[in-house]
């Protein structure tokens, strides 16, 4: 059987746990573009989105953001690539990310 996915709270254990932290990306989505001065509309404008209902609903954790646009995304921000990445990574594939971390600190150590 497999095991569950392990984050530093705790256990994921189920659909709820991912749902928060597609919300919790979304707040962080959003409060990058408010600092970065940009309107939802402004962001669309920036991405090549015709509808700016888009940005909505990715900042209120119900879309996703299509991976070929992640590179604009940030620049669009003003977040560094990488920050970007390992912030959108962490919330949406957790498992992966905390792959990545533990063989981070793996290599730390050595």
């Amino acid at each position: 059987m497999a095991e569950r996915i392990r984050h530093a709270e705790g256990p994921l254990d189920g659909p709820d746990d991912l749902k928060q932290l597609r919300r919790d990306l979304g707040a962080w989505l959003k409060s990058r573009r408010e600092a970065a001065g940009l309107t939802q509309a402004d962001l669309a404008e920036r991405l090549g989105l015709k509808y700016y209902s888009f940005i909505s609903q990715v900042e209120n954790g119900v879309g996703r953001i299509p991976q070929d646009i992640y590179p604009i995304w940030a620049e669009a921000l003003c977040v560094p690539p990488r920050e970007f990445a390992e912030t959108v990574i962490r919330h949406l594939e957790p498992g992966l990310s905390r792959m990545l971390e533990h063989d981070e600190a793996r290599s730390d150590e050595i």
